[in-house]
């Protein structure tokens, strides 16, 4: 484990004189710079209904992602994240070999599931929107993320972060991911829908 963890009790400054790690006032130009996605501090998840009665889920464990930030003008920001499908984690190796497979995300001829941001908009003081295109197996659709900004610090190393989580929900058969299996007395085994969930720790390049 790194030195710095933002679920660690560890101390970090402010970055602006007067700001705490929580932003307050109207004013995010401080912010407004190049940053990329810490993934050792980050996780990028997913939680489905499996069997009607309980909740699976799962996370990406390998994946690269680049935010420019425009506080003075949010609408500006742009987000692009690349996710290695290979480093699917359900807790369960089988379930993640069949995830793997042709039934769903055929990782052979798809290795990776893109997000590219096409707009984004600021809500109200520490909520946005942000809406772009996610592709998966070459398929290409709409996906708006509902982001809250839970602060920025500098950590002990120096760096300075921002925090971000948010979800997104999605039909997973738009991406043509449909596979599935009847259950005995009606239904299905997996839910179409599907909940997307970020919790983002993002470092200023210099």
């Amino acid at each position: 484990m790194g030195l710095f963890n933002r679920r660690s009790a560890a101390v970090v400054a402010p970055v602006v004189a007067g700001v705490s790690a929580g932003v307050s006032g109207s004013s995010l130009s401080h912010l407004t710079g190049d940053y990329v996605i810490d993934s050792t501090h980050s996780e990028i998840g997913f939680s489905l209904k499996y069997a009607k009665v309980t909740t699976m889920r799962g996370r990406f464990t390998e994946y690269d992602g680049r935010l420019r930030l425009d506080g003075s003008e949010p609408s500006a920001s742009t987000a692009e994240v690349v996710i290695k499908v290979a480093s699917i984690d359900t807790a369960l190796a089988g379930r993640d070999e069949h995830l793997l497979n042709g039934d769903f995300f055929a990782v052979e001829e798809f290795p990776e599931m893109v997000f590219r941001s096409t707009g984004a908009e600021r809500v109200d003081e520490d909520t946005f929107r942000m809406d772009g295109e996610l592709t998966i197996k070459g398929v290409s659709r709409p996906v708006s993320l509902e982001l809250t900004l839970n602060g920025e610090v500098v950590d002990p190393m120096g760096n300075v972060r921002v925090g971000f989580d948010g979800s997104a929900t999605v039909n997973r058969s738009d991406w043509g991911l449909t596979y599935n299996a009847a259950l005995e007395g009606g239904g299905v085994l997996i839910s179409d829908k599907i909940k997307l969930t970020f919790d983002i720790s993002a470092i200023r390049q210099a």
